[in-house]
């Protein structure tokens, strides 16, 4: 059976489920194209897998995430009866430490704002905007591309609720806002005065899409300027994604002081979120010593109350 063929098939099985699989398929077509428009998949080798992976050592993140896509495709072929076994690596290097996300915290959120505020130099991005994308980044956890293809419509003042389409997963989920946040985001809406519920709620001075990479440089200027870095070494700075974490990570803060039932909204806050699997959600749950230290709290006292006196 033809290798790229196959793959093709693949795609469309991934497509066919729901998934948007757009990274994944790119990555095994580029794979296909490695062994030529004729290859067939009887003829592929642990030794070509690993060439197309790279042979560099230590290995980066992005090999094991590329062999996990590519070990999927081939618990497929062999599931099809096209191969007997998937033509894998069988030494699979070490993965490097897992990337821990920066969490803000809220004096460094307040410098944040106040730098943006102050900010007087002529971009693309006026402060307010700068300073509104901020705000509901972290108030409504969303990621950065759901935040830049808002529309006008997708914002209902109302019923105080995102409608926040496309995502990640290729879903379509409703994010509730609360007043505050709420107040920020109609204050920006009077600012642009759209009367198209089609139009892009966030643009530049221009009117036009903001651009990601615009926005994440902007966003490290401010952070230099309000004196938010890693001091532990890491390689990559605060990042905007880094809100969403911050996001997450205050709010089972705050749970744990109101003595809610966490393990309960755990689920709900991974729906908000769209989250495709719970633990997903779960790894915000040893993300701080703040938060470590709450969830400590809660289990002395469930501790406590259930000892039993001789």
């Amino acid at each position: 059976m033809n290798l790229r063929r196959l793959i093709e098939q693949y795609i469309a099985l991934q497509h066919s489920i729901g998934t948007r699989f757009v990274s994944g398929a790119y990555l095994l077509r580029a794979f296909g194209r490695t062994r030529g428009k004729n290859a067939s998949i009887t003829n592929i080798r642990p030794e070509h897998v690993e060439a197309f992976l790279g042979t560099t050592r230590p290995v980066p993140r992005a090999w094991h995430t590329n062999l996990s896509l590519l070990r999927g495709f081939f618990r497929y072929v062999v599931s099809r009866g096209y191969l007997a076994a998937a033509p894998l690596p069988t030494v699979i290097p070490k993965q490097p430490p897992s990337f821990v996300p920066y969490i803000f915290t809220q004096n460094e959120l307040s410098s944040l704002l106040q730098a943006i505020d102050a900010d007087e130099r002529h971009s693309c991005l006026e402060p307010v905007t700068m300073r509104t994308l901020i705000l509901l980044l972290y108030g409504a956890g969303l990621r950065l591309s759901e935040t830049i293809h808002l529309t006008h419509g997708d914002v209902d003042f109302r019923s105080a609720v995102l409608t926040i389409r496309n995502t990640k997963f290729g879903k379509t989920r409703l994010c509730p806002f609360g007043p505050k946040l709420g107040e920020s985001l109609a204050t920006y809406a009077r600012r642009t005065r759209s009367p198209r519920p089609e139009a892009l709620f966030f643009t530049t001075r221009m009117k036009t899409s903001i651009k990601p990479t615009t926005l994440q440089r902007k966003f490290r200027v401010m952070c230099d300027r309000a004196g938010i870095r890693r001091t532990n070494g890491a390689h990559e700075q605060p990042r905007l994604h880094d809100l969403r974490h911050t996001f997450a990570v205050h709010r089972l803060t705050s749970w744990y002081r109101q003595g809610a039932n966490v393990q309960r909204l755990l689920y709900q806050l991974s729906v908000y979120l769209g989250h495709v699997h719970i633990r997903c959600t779960q790894v915000y749950l040893t993300m701080t010593p703040e938060l470590l230290h709450e969830a400590g709290q809660r289990f002395e006292s469930y501790a406590g109350k259930g000892q039993c006196h001789d």
